[in-house]
């Protein structure tokens, strides 16, 4: 498990160079002004989101006192001492605040908060990194700005909430075999993300064996990247043929439907839905999707075409299909396609309490919901876990230390809980003996 914020070390402050010194003479500052304006020039385009599917950083995570640190209408002495990392704040609320300032209004803020991150110490990486609560973003920001083939980048690596894209800009820029491999294993992510596969078979320290052996598994799960001369060799080796051309419908068959036309078709029957329901009578129920027919001509339902497409575009639907979608997804027997419902980044509080409540949700699941602070945060989710049958002993005692004292005693009354968790909340709400007198 990871520290808790309470656990996490503070960091030593050091008050030489306080203030960034971002203040020149008002001399000096007219000098560097040409005596005629140059002709406007057309303002650079804002360079692209590459994780625009995630919340922006906001100063809400910090401790209230130190949030003017981040705010720019603070003066630039005082975001410039939290851009120097002088400010005392746990590992990962400082990674937070540092990342935020990255992207200050003012360079020389802007530019001491990535110089503050670059010499980071272990001991503060090592807990950041590990923090799975923190916002992708700034895990991103971490790995920008953080030595690729550091030793700490595992930690990165490893870290559930980091975002494939963030893992792509690394495999392209290390050099480090170990990390190269580690990524390599992590199949879901690799047909999660055609960007991610992409750069880590293009870097040349990719081991063949294992550029094989990724290769085979994409083309088994329908992904066939035509422009890369790896898949060739890979698609002999697994269908015993050639590569089809990409055009042709033997190609069309190998990857399926698209999750994304899906749900572009789903989209525009809920769009056409609601247009209707506000010139009528209110419709009842969801849209179907009706593009596809089986061969009498008989329209799927959504069932039946998303067990029609290929395992990498079901883990893509995980990730940007509806509720309705993942609920189907979850029944699918592959675990794979089980986390990729889970890790989902639009998956809701009231979906995964609902799995954590359910006897038939799959241990990969939940024991992803076991494994994730932010859910397990929630008192909620802790009392569905514990009640659940399925949940390691190990696991239901620890949430029991954090419930309060009134739902243990209902708990050691309750005959429909695990009797293993009755009996703890029993030992647990059991008046202590008085201590015997001396003599």
């Amino acid at each position: 498990m990871n520290a808790t914020p309470d656990e996490l070390p503070e960091i030593e402050l050091s008050l030489d160079d306080l203030v960034l010194d971002d203040a020149a003479p008002d001399a000096e500052v007219k000098a560097d002004v040409p005596s005629e304006a140059p002709a406007e020039e057309e303002a650079p385009a804002e360079p692209e989101d590459r994780l625009a599917d995630v919340p922006p950083l906001t100063a809400e995570r910090l401790p209230p006192q130190f949030r003017r640190h981040v705010d720019p209408a603070s003066p630039a002495p005082i975001r410039g001492m939290a851009a120097r990392g002088l400010v005392p704040l746990n590992p990962s609320d400082m990674a937070h605040c540092l990342a935020m300032l990255t992207f200050d209004a003012d360079p020389k803020i802007s530019a001491s908060a990535r110089e503050s991150i670059s010499r980071l110490p272990g001991k503060i990486l090592s807990v950041a990194l590990r923090d799975d609560s923190l916002n992708p973003r700034v895990l991103d920001v971490l790995c920008e700005n953080l030595n690729p083939d550091s030793p700490d980048m595992e930690a990165l690596i490893l870290n559930p909430s980091v975002h494939d894209l963030t893992l792509a800009s690394l495999v392209a820029r290390t050099r480090t075999e170990k990390f190269i491999e580690i990524i390599a294993g992590n199949q879901l992510r690799l047909l999660r993300e055609e960007k991610l596969l992409r750069a880590l078979l293009s870097n040349p320290k990719l081991p063949r064996a294992v550029s094989d052996s990724v290769c085979d598994f994409a083309v088994r799960s329908g992904v066939v990247l035509y422009d890369l001369t790896q898949f060739e060799a890979a698609y002999q080796r697994v269908y015993n043929k050639p590569l089809p051309r990409p055009d042709s419908a033997e190609a069309a068959a190998v990857k399926g439907e698209s999750a994304e036309d899906l749900m572009k078709e789903l989209d525009a029957l809920v769009e056409e839905e609601a247009k209707e329901a506000a010139q009528g009578p209110a419709k009842t129920g969801r849209p179907k999707p009706t593009g596809d027919r089986d061969e009498n001509g008989k329209r799927l339902s959504l069932t039946q075409r998303i067990l029609n497409m290929s395992m990498s575009e079901r883990i893509k639907l995980a990730s940007v299909g509806s509720m309705e979608a993942r609920t189907i997804l979850l029944r699918d027997p592959n675990r794979m396609i089980q986390s990729a419902v889970i890790n989902s980044p639009k998956i809701s509080d009231n979906e995964v309490l609902s799995l954590a409540q359910s006897k038939n949700t799959g241990d990969e699941v939940l024991r992803t919901i076991m494994n994730k602070r932010e859910w397990t945060r929630q008192y909620q989710v802790r009392m569905a876990l514990i009640r659940n049958p399925k949940t390691p002993a190990q696991t239901t005692i620890r949430f029991l230390g954090t419930l309060r004292e009134s739902d243990l005693k209902k708990l050691a009354k309750d005959k429909n809980v695990p009797s293993a968790v009755q009996a703890a909340a029993k030992k647990m709400t059991a008046p202590k003996a008085p201590p015997k007198g001396k003599g």
